[in-house]
């Protein structure tokens, strides 16, 4: 049995065996939640301090690194696909798709960047697909990318469709030939009934490890991006420090900025790099007198 309490979203997250069995601002409450399932309070609290020990091995900014790396995996064809988890607004996915840039893959995602009748070399192309999408648009998007990198961003209908699910077991599979096919009414001329997917795929998702479904898990490697506020200010610290971050800005005015966000963490409606930017620009326009208003954003 694995029993996780996980903050997310401003919110402590209960989960017993991968299903949500609480929410709750009161970490107390999840507790209790799940002691009434029968569940001993020891079982939890030991496996809460082994998370503590590997968050405090594995910090934040080295899990990016990481990320990078098992990224790299994917480009290189090491690995079929990767899953990437954790709160938005942190940049998981302007990590994946830099370091895929860096690689030296373009992004193919709007063709209409590129010449009509230029010569593109998918197998050193990505794609990035955002939000829903159906199944049948799914077969769609694995069929037209067929040899690329293909990154769902925040595309969570795709993981719960059971229809969709099933697509991506064959085209996530490991071994063999992968081979994808819709059996169902196919209206669309353009679309075989079923291929053989040469291509890997990355998912960026906001959901928890937890509930991504096992087969996809299985599939893929999985590297975890969720983070306490601590951890989410030190990963702001670590971006504000490159000169591409806000370059418009003296680096004493984000470090004032994130001092204020510390100091208001635990009332702080939420912490991400647009809560850096806004107090930034505050912080930027009223020198001397921005505290009371970045205040009143951050917690009203």
């Amino acid at each position: 049995m694995t029993v996780r309490i996980v903050e997310q979203d401003g919110k402590f997250v209960g989960y017993v065996n991968g299903k949500v069995v609480k929410r709750s601002k009161d970490r107390i409450h999840v507790e209790n939640k799940i002691a009434q399932l029968g569940i001993p309070r020891s079982t939890f609290n030991e496996q809460a301090k082994a998370a503590q020990e590997r968050d405090a091995k594995f910090g934040i900014n080295v899990r990016f690194e990481f990320v990078e790396k098992l990224v790299n995996m994917v480009a290189a064809g090491v690995q079929p696909s990767a899953v990437i988890t954790g709160e938005g607004g942190l940049g998981k996915t302007f990590t994946v798709t830099k370091t895929l840039e860096t690689a030296g893959f373009k992004d193919i995602s709007d063709l209409a960047d590129f010449q009509v009748g230029s010569i593109i070399n998918t197998r050193k192309c990505f794609t990035m697909v955002k939000g829903y999408s159906t199944a049948k648009g799914l077969y769609r998007t694995l069929f037209e990318n067929n040899k690329s990198i293909i990154v769902f961003d925040d595309c969570d209908a795709v993981l719960k469709d059971p229809v969709a699910l099933n697509l991506l077991k064959g085209a996530l599979d490991s071994y063999g030939k992968r081979i994808i096919s819709w059996n169902a009414d196919m209206r669309d001329d353009d679309l075989p009934r079923s291929f053989n997917f040469e291509g890997r795929v990355i998912f960026i998702s906001n959901m928890t490890q937890d509930s991504i479904d096992q087969a996809i898990r299985s599939r893929s490697m999985l590297i975890d991006l969720s983070m306490t506020a601590d951890q989410k200010i030190d990963r702001m610290e670590h971006i504000a420090k490159s000169d591409s971050f806000l370059p418009e800005y003296d680096a004493n005015i984000k470090a004032d900025a994130l001092k204020l966000i510390r100091e208001l963490k635990d009332v702080a409606k939420e912490i991400n790099l647009r809560t850096l930017i806004s107090v930034s620009k505050v912080r930027a326009a009223n020198p001397k007198d921005y505290r009371e208003m970045c205040e009143y954003m951050l917690t009203a």
